[in-house]
């Protein structure tokens, strides 16, 4: 990854993607001074270091910058020494950077040493999920149309939030639409009744999961996206919500329960600053 990151035209294009996400060859090409064989080039060492995922759309390949190696790197060193600065900063720099977005997509590409088998069981029975997503059990018979039930704790009654499956390919590929925002949600992030009313009026978005067998291990991207301009929804899922570590959080205790048999610890409450 490193090597990557050091030419300084892989850096841009990274950038690029950072300032619009889900762009086209013909599209990084038009920013840079250089031809278009070698932007190609380019492209290649930087999904080769996981850095950027393709998405096939129609004719069209489109790119996307993958935050799965730099959250490796911030989870290995950044968040064990100064993690409440560095967040602090780069919330600053990303309310200072941002730009509305007509069509905002999240994307994440992971490795996971596992099979295809495997990890669509854990995407669909119930007690491989209550194990990864923070005690929430997901319960369907996984057929084009059907609810995708939500039960938050073990005891508690299965929710309809209107999720419904969109295609499910067993091993291979698996959609469904996502819930809007929940009451509970607003308490969990501290909004006003105002500010929740507002939020509930963003229009459903779709989640699709891609497998893809790599030698002895899987493929595994995530595709979030259809969601409203601007979306709240959107910086919920992609770990940019304060108290929200979004996919990235969840795919990576995913990766971790099927590689180890155990998912990531949940995250300890740090100590309140004592009274002046």
């Amino acid at each position: 990854m490193f090597r990557a990151l050091a030419d300084a035209s892989r850096r841009r294009l990274l950038d690029d993607l950072n300032l619009r996400n889900g762009q086209s060859l013909r599209e990084l090409c038009a920013g840079l001074a250089m031809t278009r064989q070698s932007v190609s080039k380019h492209l290649a060492v930087l999904e080769a270091a996981n850095l950027v995922t393709t998405v096939r759309r129609g004719r069209e390949k489109l790119h996307y910058l993958n935050p799965a190696p730099i959250n490796a790197i911030a989870d290995r060193w950044i968040n064990r020494y100064d993690r409440q600065r560095v967040h602090a900063l780069a919330d600053l720099q990303t309310a200072l950077e941002r730009e509305s977005m007509q069509s905002p997509t999240f994307v994440y590409t992971t490795y996971i040493n596992t099979t295809p088998e495997r990890l669509w069981a854990a995407l669909t029975e119930p007690a491989f999920t209550r194990r990864y997503w923070g005690g929430v059990a997901l319960k369907s018979d996984w057929q084009v149309g059907s609810p995708v039930l939500w039960q938050d704790a073990p005891d508690g009654e299965y929710r309809d939030l209107g999720q419904r499956v969109l295609a499910a390919e067993p091993y291979r590929l698996l959609s469904y639409s996502w819930h809007g925002f929940q009451p509970e949600h607003a308490a969990h992030f501290g909004w006003s009744e105002e500010e929740l009313a507002a939020r509930l009026g963003e229009r459903r978005s779709t989640v699709t999961f891609e497998i893809t067998p790599h030698g002895g291990a899987v493929r595994l991207t995530v595709v979030h996206d259809d969601f409203s301009p601007d979306s709240e929804m959107h910086r919920a899922v992609s770990g940019q919500l304060d108290g929200s570590g979004g996919w990235p959080e969840l795919l990576a205790s995913l990766k971790t329960l099927l590689e180890t048999g155990e998912p990531l610890p949940e995250p300890v409450a740090e100590p309140a600053a004592p009274a002046s």
